[in-house]
């Protein structure tokens, strides 16, 4: 009868060494939510309409395009959207710029932009395709959205828009429900970390209501009835340049750096009434982290958290130091492969640790096998 108690001892202490050191404690799952995992961002930027008159709409587009890659973010893991070129449109009398202010201080096309889609290649088919990576063999990378489960991704949409629809060049329709099924399926795909969506139309926070798939945070420029204005206009461009909403969207991430621990929610502090004219909306409870806690980096700047291994002595340095760590003379070399021998030895109490610093595993595996020795010399005796 002794047999029964021993066992469930020897089995409490194997639960014990066997279970996992790395269990995360509630304090540590609170840090983790309100850090982002991600390891890298991507922009998708899109002006969905065409013609002379929706000047405005395309630099909304071409401002954020030069926001996020002043913040840090390459061209490589852009991907910009533009229905018309309205820089060499026979109306601008500017050929070949874009502005969007009214002293034209700022070129917003310039020389160094890269259109991914441009004119008639902007499609609401496109658009899904970008999203679900739903492309034939030969479609170019470079005009492929790239992204993985450690992606965070910032997607901007600007255009003329109703209740729950987007259009596209006057010609085609996206719906709210087309976008959400979109992201469900770049979700299921493991496709994004985050989202962070973005969107200047009238009534523009019904194409939002629609979503269902996790980690996702949205804001649009107007409610359901709501039209979203233009900001100013340029006399002598003879049409609006900017929207009301991105204009302060803008100028709040001006004063924005790519070391800047500004957060979300001091951006969303801006979307007043006052200044956008109609009511704009956040969503947030798709989104897991605190928004107060959300850095605006953490979609629209680059990812620039490096980890350095702590080492004394590199490879360049045991090669121009001698054992002594003296300096050798400019002609004086040592062969490199002399220091790859390991050697190990008890000289010092400091280094007789170093043999018994094995890893966690090796650990547990030990201590399992001498419990099971243990208990087999035990079972010998008893049946003995």
């Amino acid at each position: 009868m002794l047999v029964i108690p021993v066992v469930i001892y020897i089995l409490s202490l194997l639960t014990a060494i066997i279970a996992d050191p790395n269990v995360v404690t509630t304090d540590e799952a609170e840090t983790i939510i309100s850090e982002s995992r991600h390891t890298n961002n991507w922009a998708v930027l899109v002006s969905t309409s065409r013609f002379w008159f929706n000047y405005r709409h395309m630099a909304n587009v071409l401002s954020l395009y030069r926001t996020v890659k002043r913040l840090g973010i390459p061209d490589s893991q852009i991907i910009l959207m533009l229905s018309d070129d309205i820089a060499c449109n026979a109306r601008n009398a500017f050929p070949g710029t874009v502005f969007n202010n009214m002293d034209q201080a700022l070129d917003l096309y310039g020389d160094s932009i890269e259109v991914d889609y441009r004119g008639y290649e902007v499609t609401v088919e496109n658009f899904i395709r970008l999203l679900t990576d739903r492309w034939d063999p030969d479609h170019p990378r470079s005009k492929r959205l790239l992204t993985d489960e450690n992606s965070n991704i910032f997607i901007y949409l600007t255009g003329h828009g109703g209740n729950e629809f987007l259009k596209f060049q006057d010609a085609e329709e996206i719906g709210s429900y087309d976008i959400a099924d979109a992201f469900e399926q770049m979700h299921e795909k493991k496709r994004y970390n985050e989202i962070f969506f973005m969107i200047d139309t009238c009534q523009a926070n019904t194409m939002y209501e629609r979503f269902y798939s996790p980690n996702i945070l949205a804001v649009g420029s107007s409610r359901l009835d709501e039209s979203s204005y233009s900001h100013h206009s340029d006399m002598d461009i003879g049409v609006a340049v900017i929207d009301r909403f991105t204009y302060y969207t803008l100028d709040f991430l001006e004063k924005v750096d790519k070391d800047s621990k500004q957060t979300m929610d001091k951006l969303f502090d801006v979307y007043t009434y006052q200044n956008v004219h109609s009511n704009p909306g956040i969503r947030t409870d798709l989104f897991k982290r605190d928004v107060s806690k959300v850095l605006i980096t953490d979609f629209l700047g680059n990812v620039q958290n490096v980890v350095v291994d702590d080492v004394e002595k590199d490879i360049l340095y045991n090669a121009n130091h001698d054992e002594k760590g003296e300096v050798l003379a400019q002609n004086e070399s040592k062969p490199i492969v002399s220091y790859s021998t390991i050697q190990i030895s008890f000289d010092s109490e400091d280094d007789s640790h170093v043999l018994t610093e094995l890893s966690p595993e090796f650990q547990r595996l030990a201590g399992l096998l001498t419990l099971l020795f243990v208990l087999a010399l035990w079972l010998t005796a008893k049946q003995a």
